[in-house]
């Protein structure tokens, strides 16, 4: 039988699968569900950054060809220096305030009432700019990956670094702020999976080899299962969101944001959960 322990890395592992490519905010879940399990603390937060390692290789190995191409191409090919370039500059704001603010947001902004905020404020962002672009689907002018330009990686890279507020969620950020500086659905969710490859890689290291102190052997075998349940719920959500997004938009993610924030909210408000 499974120790309550091991549960709670399968469990915690799948809740980072499934909501770290939608716009739904991993950290915000893993803060909420942590709390319910009572596993919280500095392990637990290490815990939860590592195990993003997981969903990291999902979209590694679902786009394995096209980075690879990528990587064999970037000393002739124009296309693949431009991607490159694209990803360092959308990568650099936010690693850049993590590294300036990191302390202070996870002192202040990881709680479960912040992050419930958080949804809030960001499923009515999502509305707005989803109701934008059906309005004046005029403003769409990228349909594709290959077609961004460095001003428009950059400024997507300043909206991913919202995501520094547990709840605001960093797909989210990247893709809804894509949509917003004119890339289409489909294009913006792309780019927000390449993005999350170097993102959530150096968050991964920096957390790792701040806080391996904090780490021991008997800590190998719940970060192992984490690491593969997220990997494989991971994996799925991202083939299922390729699907969505080329005909559904995100408003129903809205609304789940709300309510999921409106739970938390009222719950502690009522004092019916007493949320660590």
């Amino acid at each position: 039988m499974l120790s309550a322990l091991l549960a709670s890395a399968i469990l915690l592992g799948i809740v980072e699968g499934l909501t770290e490519f939608l716009p739904i905010s991993s950290t915000g879940h893993l803060i909420v569900a942590g709390s319910l399990l009572g596993y919280t603390g500095e392990r637990a937060k290490v815990f939860e950054i590592v195990i993003q390692a997981g969903a990291i290789l999902a979209v590694c190995w679902e786009y394995r060809a096209r980075l690879w191409s990528v990587i064999v191409g970037l000393p002739t090919s124009a296309a693949a220096q431009r991607f490159a370039v694209n990803l360092l500059l959308a990568f650099l704001p936010a690693a850049v305030l993590g590294l300036l603010f990191a302390k202070f947001i996870k002192h202040h902004l990881f709680a479960p009432i912040p992050v419930a905020l958080a949804f809030v404020a960001g499923a009515l962002i999502i509305l707005w700019v989803e109701r934008r672009q059906r309005m004046a689907p005029s403003t769409i002018r990228i349909e594709s990956v290959d077609a961004l330009r460095w001003p428009d990686a950059l400024k997507i890279g300043f909206a991913q670094a919202l995501a520094l507020i547990p709840g605001t969620s960093r797909s989210g950020a990247t893709i809804i702020g894509g949509m917003l500086f004119g890339l289409s659905r489909p294009a913006a969710t792309e780019f927000s999976f390449f993005l999350a490859i170097p993102t959530l890689l150096a968050a991964c290291v920096y957390e790792f080899v701040r806080n391996r102190a904090l780490l021991s052997v008997q800590d190998l075998q719940g970060f192992g299962i984490g690491f593969v349940a997220a990997f494989v719920s991971a994996f799925l959500c991202v083939r299922w969101l390729i699907r969505y997004v080329s005909r559904h938009d995100f408003v129903p993610f809205a609304w789940y944001r709300i309510a999921f924030g409106a739970v938390i909210l009222v719950t502690a408000y009522a004092g019916l959960v007493r949320w660590e």
